[in-house]
């Protein structure tokens, strides 16, 4: 009886459902009225962009200086921040070794070629060869290029400034000994200006070319932008940081300083040319990178369509594909529509 009971409650249920199913379908579905939605046609996002950065002011040239050959220090001038000029002296080796050298090398030179003159004569008259003749003058020779030698080294033993500059840094002592080749002194070459040395990613460095401008803002001077030029750009990125580093040419000015921080604004063209620009109310339903937009048609009835999401500006976001110039798309009121309704275009809200 309990089984009788349970089969015919099924078929019941079964039969219910049925006639419901029918009921439903035989009443017409009752259409919408149209909903009061913002639109606007969408057009291309802006061909350009501004890049900012920060990085710091540097002497566009700043020259290493040292000494051509070993010694003791016997002078130094100047400290950092020192300003100089150009042809003054900076710092000197002990002139007693480089002055000895020149000597002997002045001396064997006179030996060498009294005695090639000796053999000369002596070829003439027949009482030595050619080869011994050949031989004198080599040694000649070789004693004149050791003169020559010594008194480079004589002049390098004193270090003048190559330009008007400032002292950035200065390694030596007097009483130290140094060794030719080391970097004793960098010179800031004040007439070559200052620069603003940016490192920026590979992308970025891409879209800049040297002899565009820039604005470049101080803040330890002024609020107010100087308007730089990109001087030079590195050929290759830095191997720790991957970054590009990039001088921006300033404008001459007396509070300029070799290590100051600053910031640099420059336009340059968007790397997405094809990006069509939306307010950020006109999308839902978004993940991992797309999302969805009301599209509307002739007729005014919207249509779900699939978008991808590209950059996100300040007053915009940016798709990448989905969407064409002159599309127009629900950019306030989607939360009400559904796929197929129709609307009542309103101007949106700025």
């Amino acid at each position: 009886m309990a089984l009788y009971s349970q089969k015919s409650l099924a078929l019941i249920g079964t039969i219910l459902l049925l006639g419901c199913g029918e009921a439903k379908s035989d009443q017409p579905q009752k259409a919408r009225d149209p909903i009061a939605a913002a639109t606007v046609i969408v057009h291309a996002a802006s061909q350009n962009e501004t890049i900012t950065s920060a990085g710091t002011i540097r002497l566009r040239r700043e020259t290493e200086l040292g000494f051509t050959t070993s010694g003791k220090v016997a002078s130094v001038r100047y400290e950092e921040g020192d300003r100089v000029k150009r042809g003054m002296l900076l710092a000197a080796l002990d002139a007693s070794s480089v002055s000895a050298d020149l000597e002997s090398a002045k001396a064997e030179h006179d030996r060498a070629e009294a005695e090639f003159e000796r053999m000369q004569t002596l070829y003439t008259d027949g009482w030595v060869t050619k080869s011994r003749l050949e031989q004198s003058e080599a040694a000649m020779r070789a004693a004149k290029a050791r003169v020559s030698s010594s008194g480079f080294a004589s002049r390098t033993a004193q270090i003048q400034a190559p330009s008007n500059g400032i002292i950035l840094s200065r390694n030596i002592d007097t009483g130290q000994i140094v060794t030719a080749g080391t970097t004793v002194m960098v010179l800031g070459e004040t007439d070559k200006g200052f620069v603003l040395k940016v490192p920026l990613t590979d992308a970025d460095a891409a879209r800049i070319r040297v002899g565009m401008r820039a604005k470049v803002t101080v803040s330890a001077i002024s609020s107010e932008p100087f308007e730089a030029v990109v001087s030079e750009k590195d050929g290759r990125a830095d191997e720790l940081t991957g970054t590009f580093e990039v001088s921006f040419l300033l404008p001459a000015n007396d509070k300029l300083r070799s290590g100051q921080l600053g910031t640099v604004d420059i336009e340059v063209a968007r790397g997405n040319d094809g990006a069509i620009a939306v307010p950020a109310t006109a999308i839902f339903g978004v993940r991992s990178g797309e999302g969805l937009v009301f599209v509307v048609d002739d007729k005014k009835r919207v249509k779900q369509r699939n978008v991808v999401i590209g950059k996100l500006t300040d007053d915009s976001l940016e798709i990448a594909a989905g969407l064409e110039d002159g599309d127009i798309i629900v950019t306030r009121g989607v939360e009400k529509l559904r796929d197929g309704d129709r609307i009542k275009p309103i101007r949106a809200a700025k």
